[in-house]
């Protein structure tokens, strides 16, 4: 079984060089599922429900998200439009699984797979954000222990994937220690640059930090880098606009046993004009 998951889409550069890339990796790899993490897609801060309709008409199957869910207001309607058990689209909208409770939305949903040689196999995506460096979320450590059993007595799914949100290294990297057997796979998101440590850990994780931004390069993170120069120049504050220039589509392929949920493979992509 393969798994594609494409980093951050940023702004209306990042989202037109995922509709451009997106057909033909899912048909040239036969990828069975597609993770996209859409958070920054309007305008680099936050996601609407129509930006999100469009992601799940590219081919997506879950969509996932980070510290800007909530930068578009009209999302949280979106999300409470279904219930817990459904599978429609608003309920594959995910926001981090350890933020305070009550808050909208759900962080993990488990579904089947659709179409395919493995139509109707189990899956589990969740979505975890970081608390180094990051506000308002509780400890993910043992926030994805109770995930992981509580998984176990509902769908018992053996494909598991895990976008790990979050802004410090060291805590990426533990994450992916401490799930590493239990989890098909943990990829970090959130900083907008890829990094070259894809492996597959010894008890079947797949693991990468950060597997960067589907957006423009030519760019700090995303944002025109005159602006960001500015700030760092003069102090002064100023509106962060997204930028446009040399986009490419950052993801990672995961080769899985779809019977034990283990990968044995990753592989990273980027992705230009």
């Amino acid at each position: 079984m393969k798994i594609l998951f494409v980093g951050d889409i940023f702004g209306s550069a990042g989202r037109r060089i995922v509709r451009e890339h997106l057909a033909h990796v899912r048909k040239s790899h036969e990828i069975d599922l597609t993770v996209i993490n859409g958070e920054n897609a309007a305008g680099g801060f936050g996601i609407t429900p129509g930006l999100a309709e469009e992601i799940f008409d590219l081919g997506a199957d879950v969509i996932t998200t980070g510290n800007h869910v909530w930068d578009k207001r009209e999302l949280i309607e979106y999300m409470k439009s279904v219930p817990a058990d459904s599978h429609e689209r608003p309920r594959r909208v995910l926001r981090p699984a350890n933020m305070q409770h009550g808050l909208p939305g759900y962080g993990v949903y488990e579904g089947q797979l659709q179409s395919g040689p493995n139509k109707g196999q189990a899956y589990a995506v969740i979505d975890l954000m970081g608390r180094v460096f990051m506000n308002g979320t509780n400890d993910p450590f043992h926030k994805v222990d109770q995930m992981l059993a509580e998984i176990a007595k509902s769908s018992a799914a053996k494909i598991i994937f895990v976008d790990f949100h979050a802004e410090a290294t060291s805590e990426k990297v533990a994450m992916g220690w401490h799930l590493d057997g239990r989890v098909t796979a943990v990829i970090g998101t959130h900083t907008h640059i890829p990094t070259a440590d894809e492996r597959v850990l010894p008890a079947g994780t797949a693991y990468q930090t950060d597997v960067g931004m589907s957006g423009p390069y030519d760019s700090v993170i995303g944002v025109e880098k005159e602006l960001v120069l500015n700030r760092f120049l003069t102090g002064m504050p100023g509106k962060f606009e997204a930028a446009t220039g040399n986009p490419k589509m950052c993801a990672v392929i995961i080769s899985c046993d779809h019977m034990t949920g283990k990968a044995y493979k990753i592989q990273r992509l980027s992705l230009g004009e």
